[in-house]
């Protein structure tokens, strides 16, 4: 399965996105600021640009797996190999407050911030969990 999360508006605390879900829209994401980084760069580089705690993932693909997270005590989205960061996972939340560089969703959004997060995430989890049983799950993260 392949997700692809396109960023297109931006503050100087949040990033607004569109997930999609095979080519088909499934909800909005909210992040961290974008600083611009990318899966590519140097690791140098993303460690020097990168604020802790407020800053958006770096743009490329990555893979999607579900497990136990110890801070939200149950099993999440997480994404594997995201260079400079640790735990980021894909959840609930609203605003860039609810995020530490994670992926929140929601069903709509306005600046800053997206609505009705844990209506939109339970669907997702379901088709991720789903999608796993036999495939791969992959995520690209681009900026528009």
């Amino acid at each position: 399965m392949e997700l692809k999360l396109l960023r297109f508006q931006k503050s100087d605390i949040s990033t607004i996105g569109k997930l999609l879900i095979n080519g088909v829209f499934e909800c909005y994401t909210l992040e961290d600021k974008d600083r611009g980084l990318q899966k590519s760069s140097d690791l140098s580089l993303i460690q020097k640009l990168k604020v802790y705690g407020k800053t958006a993932i770096p743009t490329g693909r990555y893979e999607v797996v579900i497990s136990y997270s110890n801070r939200f005590k149950k099993s999440l989205p997480l994404l594997l190999n995201v260079p400079g960061y640790a735990g980021i996972r894909i959840h609930p939340g609203n605003d860039a407050e609810d995020t530490e560089g994670c992926l929140l969703v929601g069903q709509a959004y306005s600046k800053d911030f997206v609505a009705n997060s844990r209506l939109a995430f339970q669907p997702l989890l379901e088709k991720i969990e789903q999608a796993l049983k036999t495939e791969k799950v992959y995520i690209t993260i681009e900026s528009c």
